[in-house]
């Protein structure tokens, strides 16, 4: 299982270019291909700047080489007990302990 992320906040990237923690690739040449999608997309709308291009913006990882090394984490405050705790960035909101929904479910 691939993933195709943004370089600098290490987001999982969807199809339409936004974040998306559930978007996987079976193999490298799909995520090179959503990537591919993504480039046309964007020189469709192309303003002569070349630092959003996503050839350059986004890379391709395997999961578990992505999770074990490459995805930052932040830190965050436990909603119920005040506690500080850290987390992947790609944790949804409703999987954290931090938000709300977590502790209402």
């Amino acid at each position: 299982m691939y993933y195709l992320y943004e370089r600098s906040t290490t987001y999982i990237i969807g199809k339409d270019g936004r974040p998306d923690h559930l978007k996987s690739y079976k193999n490298m040449s799909a995520a090179r291909a959503a990537q591919t999608r993504l480039r046309k997309l964007w020189l469709a709308t192309f303003d002569g700047c070349y630092d959003n291009d996503p050839l350059f913006r986004y890379a391709i990882a395997e999961s578990a080489y992505f999770h074990k090394l490459i995805e930052k984490t932040r830190t965050a405050k436990n909603l119920m007990s005040g506690v500080e705790f850290s987390e992947p960035v790609n944790t949804p909101g409703y999987m954290s302990p931090r938000s709300e929904s977590y502790w209402s479910m």
